[in-house]
């Protein structure tokens, strides 16, 4: 019985060698059992990028196996996908909303009195609020971006809230 000489897939050679004698029978095969439309080269790969990275797990007599199976579950992955997608496609969305039409006219003008009323805000107020507000920062996180203390922070947003709720009020 001839004694083994590489007992896993890492070394540069053998793992070149693996994908030198499967990738071609790779991409016929996916290619001719699932269609060019789901990209098979992008998933021989896919699968040796995935046989790399388990490389210390595969010998490479089982280094086919694992490669075809990794290749057809991705294809099977991007099919479901496809399928998923074309479901949210063929659903039309909503065209009517519950809001009566002077909701709505009023909702647009409170948006226009608000960025108007942002725009009005000083430099560091305006930063300091945006980055709480919108994007969820906290006072720690803004204080470190900002180069400021968090007291700092805080009281540019308490300005900010308290310049915002006048000047909206004075728009009414």
């Amino acid at each position: 019985m001839p004694k083994k000489l590489h007992t896993t897939v890492c070394e540069e050679s053998v793992f070149a060698s693996v994908f030198k004698k499967n990738s071609e029978d790779l991409y016929k095969f996916l290619y001719y059992k699932y269609g060019e439309n789901l990209n098979p080269s992008d998933k021989v790969q896919e699968a040796f990028i995935k046989l790399w990275d388990n490389c210390a797990k595969v010998t490479p007599d089982n280094a086919r196996g694992f490669v075809f199976t990794v290749a057809k579950r991705l294809m099977l992955n991007s099919i479901k996908h496809e399928k998923i997608v074309l479901e949210y496609q063929l659903e039309k969305p909503k065209d009517y909303t519950n809001e009566s039409p002077e909701f709505l006219m009023e909702e647009s003008e409170y948006l226009k009195k608000y960025q108007m009323a942002l725009a009005k805000l000083p430099d560091g107020q305006r930063e300091a609020f945006l980055l709480n507000r919108v994007e969820g920062k906290r006072h720690k996180e803004i204080a470190e971006l900002l180069g400021i203390s968090a007291k700092a922070v805080e009281k540019r947003i308490y300005s900010a809230l308290n310049t915002l709720k006048e000047e909206i009020k004075e728009l009414r």
